[in-house]
């Protein structure tokens, strides 16, 4: 792990230590690549077993690591190494860890299946069928010709995160698998060890950092960092090792006080030096874009004390030290991360002004702080799990109902690394529940992080007793109650605004399902017109039609290939022929096979214009439009003179018969302008007018014409022609009005 560049731990009887080691290793030391000891290091390897595995566990994990070596034989490493010293660090990270013998057994035997002949029936065989179930788990998908580097990646991070659902050790064999070829990269050719590193720094260490192991996740970033942005690296390394020196006395100034001040408060305590890792000063720099020397806080302690009284005591007793900085108290005793992490942090002004981090936590803190959901592994039983891997199991599970609602690899992934960041705001459930979500959450993400049924019928919010847009973004102590509707439905715009991977994946699955089901009816509507058209009926064609269809032209469903028609993607007329496959032709068909009826403003395959915005009553006419759908336009529509040119949305596109429904209901969009006199009172006068109508106006914009004029343009929600007659009448006759009309092209709204 990462060297530390301060001191030893000191406990606090004995007498102030100097802070900094002058002789202290690199950050990170580099890897030359020495000959390897394969003897020594597996003696090594089963001594850490010794200290807390059975003798017949021990065996079992030496005849793996012969089977793997075996299976292995005669492949090396880019570093020249003997290809089983891979496997071997991999489970020496493990046995760090205190694993069980089947995860070990598994990280010996990672990589058989994917560079050798071992196949999982064997390794079952052999070892037993959970360590099959774990080594598959890891192991790569077999690559597709037809993939691209990035879509076979996407495939096996999902498989990898699904398996991990099921098994958490599946994670942690690859997480140490990721570590040791991070700290070997140098062998690798520059372009890959850039790629990984990005890929590290992107999934592996977020993943460490959410399943709480801390030390693990530094190494990883600070690694990925040094192959991304080695000349950066080395930069900042040189500066914080000038600034060791530069700012040695006021760091021992505040570490003797701290070592003298707690025994004095009979408060028995270790102090540890700690320093800001690289990648953190840089990330400091980069995101609040100051200089290296205006980062304070890189050298800080951290004070482990022996239950949590004394943590709250040792904070007490140190704010009567120094001044703590306002604002930088945190509490995650009390309110713990996430991913299990707890500790007191606070910032106390040192001498000269300089700030020192310190973090206040017990021994068993610090140990899952280090370990995260690895620290007492051994215990199974769900009476002695800690709180972390229970809060782990469920999100892992989240990964299953994530799977579902994306079936798409590349978008299930993008989820994925969204959720993967831990969250920073805390808020309460009306019941007083603690729920934790990433900064920037909005209402309509604590919906759906309660249930995927409550984000998905949601309709309304109230934070702290008050009603407030769904939008809102959480603050820390926010109490939040979520309304709902029984026929509520996600809305499109969420997807603008909603920060969570869940919430995210759960709006694009509703919208995408009820798009799909809409365009296949609006397909079959399509189908069965052109079909009418060359003499036939749908109805007549048999499973043998569509069965010869789909094996021969398009290799989809039937519900798929109508969606498809539905959304503008494929040709009625081409699929129909393709159907009746050279069958003779009824000859000229005298009647149509009907309009397609209009019956409302809503609807995933079939959308209203905002160009011209048809209402009932007026003419219209359709056009299918690839990807959208139907889009139902006036049949007067600017727009469409453009498109029978071939420049507007009608151009090279298929005209559709539609008309309206008799019993089409809206409410539906429209435009009016008025023409008013510039006088104290008139938009009260216009809007009352209006709303005796029980008409919605969903927007209001004003030109200044001159001094005695204002032209007002309102967006009303109508039921149609004759209703909209209604309110232009109503409006004309008041005294102020000079014109009014409705607007059917709106320049800034074009589809």
């Amino acid at each position: 792990m990462l060297a530390a560049s301060l001191s030893p731990s000191v406990s606090s009887p004995a007498g102030a230590a100097a802070p900094f080691d002058s002789d202290a290793p690199p950050i990170i030391p580099v890897d030359m690549h020495p000959p390897v000891d394969l003897a020594e290091d597996l003696e090594h390897f089963l001594a850490q077993l010794h200290a807390y595995l059975k003798q017949e566990d021990i065996d079992q994990i030496e005849a793996a690591y012969h089977f793997s070596a075996n299976a292995h034989r005669g492949q090396f490493r880019s570093s020249g190494d003997p290809y089983i010293s891979h496997p071997l660090a991999v489970a020496e990270t493990l046995a760090h860890w205190r694993l069980d013998p089947q995860a070990l057994t598994a990280a010996l035997l990672h990589d058989v299946m994917e560079d050798t002949n071992i196949t999982k029936a064997q390794i079952a065989q052999d070892f037993g069928k959970v360590t099959a179930e774990l080594v598959d788990g890891v192991s790569k998908l077999d690559r597709l010709e037809h993939q691209s580097y990035e879509e076979a990646q996407a495939e096996n991070f999902r498989k990898m995160l699904l398996a991990m659902a099921q098994d958490v050790r599946v994670i942690l064999i690859k997480l140490a698998d990721r570590l040791h070829n991070m700290r070997t990269l140098d062998a690798v050719r520059p372009d890959k060890r850039r790629r990984v590193s990005r890929e590290t720094l992107e999934i592996y260490a977020p993943i460490a950092n959410r399943l709480g192991l801390n030390t693990l996740y530094r190494e990883l970033q600070e690694l990925s960092f040094r192959n991304t942005n080695p000349l950066r690296y080395r930069v900042l390394a040189k500066a914080v090792r000038s600034a060791r020196g530069n700012r040695r006395e006021g760091v021992g100034k505040v570490l003797e006080a701290v070592v003298a001040r707690l025994p004095a408060c009979q408060i028995k305590a270790e102090v540890m030096g700690r320093e800001k890792h690289l990648y953190s000063i840089y990330r400091k720099m980069r995101d609040k874009r100051l200089s290296f020397s205006q980062v304070l806080d890189i050298y800080g302690f951290r004070i482990i004390v022996a239950d949590v009284p004394s943590c709250y005591l040792a904070l007490g007793a140190l704010h009567g030290l120094f001044k703590p900085l306002p604002g930088k108290f945190k509490d995650y005793i009390a309110i713990p991360k996430v991913n299990g992490y707890q500790s007191l942090h606070t910032t106390l002004i040192g001498p000269y002004g300089m700030p020192v981090e310190l973090q206040i936590r017990t021994r068993e803190m610090h140990h899952v702080a280090e370990s995260g959901v690895a620290s007492h592994w051994l215990y199974k039983d769900e009476d002695t799990l800690n709180e972390l891997q229970r809060t782990t199991h469920q999100w892992l599970q989240s990964l299953i109902d994530l799977q579902t609602a994306t079936p798409d690899s590349a978008e299930f992934l993008e989820h994925v690394k969204v959720d993967l960041f831990p969250g920073e705001v805390y808020v309460f459930t009306p019941a007083g529940k603690i729920l934790s979500l990433r900064r920037g959450a909005t209402a309509v993400d604590f919906a759906y992080a309660v249930h995927t049924d409550i984000g998905n019928r949601c309709i309304a919010c109230k934070i702290n007793h008050e009603h407030m847009p769904l939008r809102t973004e959480l603050r820390n102590g926010d109490r939040v109650e979520i309304v709902t509707a029984p026929n509520a439905a996600p809305n499109p715009n969420w997807l603008g605004f909603v920060k969570s991977g869940k919430a995210r994946a759960q709006i694009r699955h509703f919208l995408k399902t009820r798009q799909n089901g809409e365009s296949a009816a609006l397909g079959e509507h399509l189908l069965s017109q052109a079909l009418h058209n060359l003499g036939h009926r749908l109805e007549e064609l048999g499973s043998s039609a569509w069965h010869r269809f789909l094996r021969t032209f398009s290799g989809k469903t039937q519900k798929e290939v109508l969606t498809d028609i539905g959304l503008g993607k494929r040709l009625p007329a081409i699929v129909a022929r393709r159907l009746l496959d050279g069958r003779a032709s009824g000859g000229s068909v005298a009647q149509s096979a009907g309009a397609i009826r209009i019956a409302g403003s809503q609807g995933m395959a079939m959308q209203l214009a905002r160009c011209c915005r048809p209402i009932p009553g007026d003419p219209i006419v359709g056009i299918i439009k690839a990807g959208q759908g139907l889009i139902v336009h006036t049949h007067d529509c600017p727009n469409l003179r453009i498109g029978k040119a071939g420049r507007g949305p009608g151009g090279g596109k298929e005209w559709i018969d539609v008309e309206w429904d008799a019993a089409a209901a809206g409410p539906f969009e429209v435009l009016i302008m008025v023409v008013a006199q510039n006088a104290p009172g008139v938009l009260g006068r216009l809007a009352s007018a209006i709303a005796e109508h029980e008409v919605n106006i969903t927007d209001v914009r004003m030109d200044n014409d001159s001094g005695a004029t204002t032209s007002l343009y309102f967006t009303l929600q109508v039921g149609g022609r004759m209703h909209l007659a209604r309110i232009l009448k109503s409006v004309r006759r008041l005294p102020a009005v000079t014109r009014i009309s409705r607007l059917k092209e709106d320049h800034t709204q074009r589809n």
